[in-house]
């Protein structure tokens, strides 16, 4: 406080303090966003925390399981969400649809972001990579891979993969549609389905616990998983099973890049903080943000330049397959029925 401030009587002081209260109040208020998300919890609190420390804005976070969509909505025009993240173009597309989101124009967004990984109207963006690549067992004598070859006779009962209608796996079909047609599609699912050593269940990691068990040579399963796995304690079981699989990122036979899928963001279509949202998200995409995406995640950062953690950086470089991801989502639902309709699950 000023000499100045001091030297008024007591009576006055309290009043000037009284009446600043609704202002310090709206200060307070301002520097603060409301996250909502289905990431898990120990993935992006590392994020938030740097984002608050650089920033000084506080992040007010609520997990949210399932039914996302279902809530923002619910809480119409009062819903106090500023930014939406999830998983999978799939989900962010209809956070979209269901009308809960509002366009961004930012230039920083823009120019860190590829234009086949965010909206043309800006209503959302990828903030991380999670490329689709093929485990292979380490022993096995295989330098590159198609997606299309998993369907190969030459694999039969050698290869494991989670769910059919897990979203991984068909937003994977959905891009196949995209790339080769739904009638190739279909015979190539019902080559993978005569392939597979057991039935499509489980997770990604399963994909690895099973190819040391020897149960298979090769699956499908994100990258990601395998930083988690070769960076475990020493003699864990996902030490393990990560140190027994070595990673090929496939390409389709008909296009240069690996598909990926994403986790992302749109600002809320009401939100209270819309510049403190727009401003996250302009921090998820920065040097440092990406930086901890690579390095605690073992997401591929969409950013890029970008250090990478070291067994990331070991699979080789990433070349995204150009297909827009909203050409993916138009096909999803058709993917879905592919896999009931060749018993892929079954």
């Amino acid at each position: 406080m000023t000499n100045r401030f001091r030297a008024l009587p007591l009576a006055r002081r309290l009043s000037l303090l009284v009446a600043a209260l609704p202002l310090m109040a709206g200060a307070a208020l301002a520097a603060e966003v409301n996250l909502y998300t289905t990431r898990e919890p120990k993935l992006v609190e590392p994020l938030l925390a740097a984002f608050t420390q650089d920033t000084g804005v506080k992040v007010n976070t609520v997990f949210v399981k399932d039914g996302l969509l279902e809530r923002v909505r619910a809480e119409g025009a009062q819903s106090p969400a500023d930014v939406l993240m999830t998983v999978d173009i799939g989900n962010l597309l209809d956070l979209v649809d269901g009308g809960v989101t509002q366009p961004v124009d930012s230039a920083t967004l823009k120019a860190a972001i590829p234009d086949n990984l965010r909206a043309a109207d800006g209503q959302w963006f990828t903030l991380s990579l999670r490329d689709r690549v093929a485990y292979v067992a380490k022993d096995l004598d295989l330098q590159t891979f198609h997606y299309e070859d998993l369907a190969d006779p030459r694999w039969k009962g050698k290869v494991c993969i989670r769910s059919g209608q897990h979203p991984y796996n068909t937003a994977l079909i959905a891009a196949m549609i995209a790339h080769d047609g739904a009638e190739a599609t279909e015979q190539w699912l019902r080559g993978v389905k005569a392939n597979l050593a057991r039935p499509a269940a489980g997770g990604d990691r399963d994909v690895a616990r099973d190819i040391l068990g020897g149960i298979c040579d090769i699956g499908i399963a994100n990258a990601y998983y395998v930083g988690h796995m070769k960076n475990a304690a020493e003699g864990s079981d996902a030490r393990r099973w990560g140190d027994a699989i070595r990673v090929i990122r496939p390409t389709f036979k008909n296009a240069a890049g690996t598909h990926v899928n994403i986790s992302g963001a749109a600002v809320a279509r009401h939100a209270p903080h819309r510049a403190e949202a727009v401003q996250l998200l302009e921090y998820l995409v920065s040097d440092k943000a990406q930086s901890l995406y690579a390095q605690a995640n073992y997401e591929y950062p969409v950013k890029a330049g970008v250090t990478l953690d070291p067994v990331v950086a070991s699979f080789g470089p990433l070349q995204v397959d150009a297909l827009p991801l909203t050409e993916i989502a138009r096909h999803r639902k058709q993917a879905s029925e592919l896999v009931d309709r060749t018993g892929l699950n079954q």
